[in-house]
């Protein structure tokens, strides 16, 4: 009932404010926003931004946390942390506009590759500290039986650590969909196009259907998240 609950009750509030929207008297500029087609484009762009941020940040930083759990970079891990850490520590929109100035660029990759910066933290500092806490006794027997430091990562450290680096992917995919609403700024489409014109041309029903339907996807996500953390991680520790 725990795990149904979420998803059930994001079913719920969703289809509720999309019947109330769609039920009302609407004006020309609300019938261009509130549409079947619209608000499918809209999401689906938003799912795009979210699962290229996603799978960056899996890309760059589970390697990365790796990297520095070895003995010959522990030195880095302080300084890979800390970099990751200011890069979370700046607003969001802060990090979207820096890199727009520099680049100059529009689109999906624009909004992305910021958003990825921003998530970052999360799946690298789990993957780090999950490392870091196996026992040190079962790395020593899997040396002691033989095995590669290769060996004893890929069958002993990373097993050990992937529910910590679930729980940290968990977190950096609800900061991707919620982060991603600022892809609108810089034409990357998204569910914050629905916000950014509610609120510009005063439709109060443009704006709220556009941010339930953005806190829906990161309640799904975080959902999701959790189905993972429950059934990828190892056997024995479920």
């Amino acid at each position: 009932m725990r795990m149904l609950g979420q998803p059930i009750a994001v079913v719920v509030i969703v289809g509720a404010v999309l019947v109330w929207a769609f039920s009302g008297e609407l004006d020309s500029i609300e019938k261009a926003n509130i549409n079947a087609a619209k608000l499918l484009r809209d999401t689906w762009d938003h799912l795009v931004i979210s699962f290229v941020v996603t799978a960056m940040v899996v890309v760059i930083a589970v390697p990365l946390g790796v990297i520095v759990t070895r003995t010959w970079a522990r030195w880095a891990a302080p300084v890979v942390l800390g970099v990751a850490t200011v890069g979370q520590a700046a607003p969001a929109i802060g990090v979207l506009v820096l890199f727009f100035l520099w680049t100059e660029w529009e689109g999906l990759w624009a909004a992305a590759i910021p958003i990825a910066v921003y998530s970052l933290l999360p799946v690298l500092r789990n993957t780090v500290v999950g490392i870091q806490s196996v026992e040190p006794a079962l790395v020593e027997a899997g040396r002691g039986t033989g095995m590669s430091g290769s060996a004893v990562l890929r069958r002993i450290e990373l097993p050990l650590a992937v529910p910590l680096i679930l729980a940290g992917l968990r977190t950096s995919l609800v900061l991707a969909v919620g982060t991603a609403t600022l892809g609108a700024f810089v034409n990357g489409g998204g569910l914050g196009l629905l916000i950014d014109t509610g609120y510009k041309l005063n439709r109060p029903t443009v704006l709220i259907t556009g941010a339930v339907l953005a806190v829906g996807l990161a309640l799904l996500v975080d959902w999701l998240g959790a189905l993972a953390e429950r059934w990828l991680g190892p056997k024995g520790l479920r």
